[in-house]
């Protein structure tokens, strides 16, 4: 008989390609003034300096990469087209040992691929969501977690079905990182998932629009988060760090890992972080320590560009956690 997975991700994969602009600016007074619009010249011929393709990416891909980079057994569900880069991806996510048994390749459609725009160590995405047919391979055995994370919104019979399956399978535990789409379909329409989930992942910002609340302290959203129904709510709030509560009820904190260099690409560093503290309660670590784990990946993750490139090993990542200064340590908040 097969032996199940340790960590079954399920989500979207898509091929990135990163383009370094040179040549723009950022309009701070814009109308899009919260973050501020990337400007280049209307009309124009735009220089840039360089591109990097990366492939089999997505919230659910990151997470299973970097699972299977800590040792854990790992799988993906997802939904590739029948073209060149579906094939590179399905490639890409075998050298890094992901099990792509439950990747579904869908003829005549082409896989996602997104174009990212970086100026300095941010970036803006352009998307584009293949319209899949999600439906739910049959998982045989069961894995011990499945990681849910962001799909299109043609995917939203998934979640019933991801809940049905959970109902079936009691014994898998659910870490869920919400998508954009998660949220905009509101709590009430995913509640079977809310309910069933060991960890929730967000940060502060999601945690706000997903309670509909001004801005609130962490300690405050924390348990509304867990009153949804998840037995451990972790909320990250960029350079002030992580935050998690469990069913002891007793809030966490761990500041961000320092930064050996400064970052060159913040995509994928929450991805990192949820994955890493998933995949070291799947490895048995008590929730204190694997709320260490998670910013030491992220910390590795934005020194290069891309979310995967910097995903560790596990040995490399104890490792850096042995040179730790003293103060990176967890405190009750």
């Amino acid at each position: 008989m097969k032996e199940p997975l340790d960590f079954l991700a399920i989500g979207d994969t898509v091929t990135d390609a990163f383009i370094q602009l040179s040549d723009a600016w950022v309009d701070k007074d814009g109308e899009s003034a919260a973050k501020g619009g990337l400007c280049v010249t209307f009309g124009d011929k735009v220089p840039f300096e360089s591109v990097e393709i990366v492939r089999a990416v997505g919230n659910s891909a990151n997470a299973a990469v970097s699972a299977a980079r800590l040792g854990l057994k790992t799988g993906l569900v997802s939904w590739l087209g029948d073209d060149e880069e579906g094939q590179k991806c399905r490639e890409s996510l075998r050298q890094d040992g992901v099990d792509d048994t439950y990747i579904t390749t869908e003829p005549g459609k082409p896989t996602n691929y997104h174009f990212v725009l970086r100026f300095g160590a941010e970036r803006t995405i352009l998307i584009k969501h293949t319209d899949w047919s999600y439906v739910l391979p049959a998982i045989d055995p069961a894995p011990r977690w499945i990681y849910l994370s962001s799909f299109a919104p043609s995917g939203a019979t998934l979640h019933d079905q991801v809940a049905d399956y959970l109902d079936a399978h009691p014994e898998t535990k659910l870490a869920f990182q919400p998508g954009v789409f998660d949220i905009k379909q509101g709590v009430e329409r995913i509640k079977r998932i809310y309910a069933r989930a060991e960890i929730f992942f967000c940060n502060k910002e999601e945690a706000e629009r997903i309670l509909g609340l001004s801005p609130a302290p962490i300690p405050e959203l924390l348990p509304q988060i867990r009153a949804l129904g998840p037995k451990i709510a972790v909320i990250t709030d960029g350079p002030n760090g992580a935050f998690a509560q469990g069913e002891d009820d007793v809030v966490l904190g761990t500041p961000i890992f320092p930064d050996r260099v400064p970052p060159v690409d913040r995509t994928g560093a929450g991805d990192a972080t949820a994955s890493t503290i998933t995949a070291a309660l799947a490895l048995g670590l008590p929730l204190a320590e694997a709320l260490r784990w998670g910013p030491v990946n992220s910390a590795s993750v934005v020194e290069k560009i891309g979310a995967q490139a910097g995903l560790l090993p596990r040995v490399e990542l104890e490792s850096r956690l042995a040179g730790a200064p003293a103060d990176y340590a967890v405190a009750k908040i």
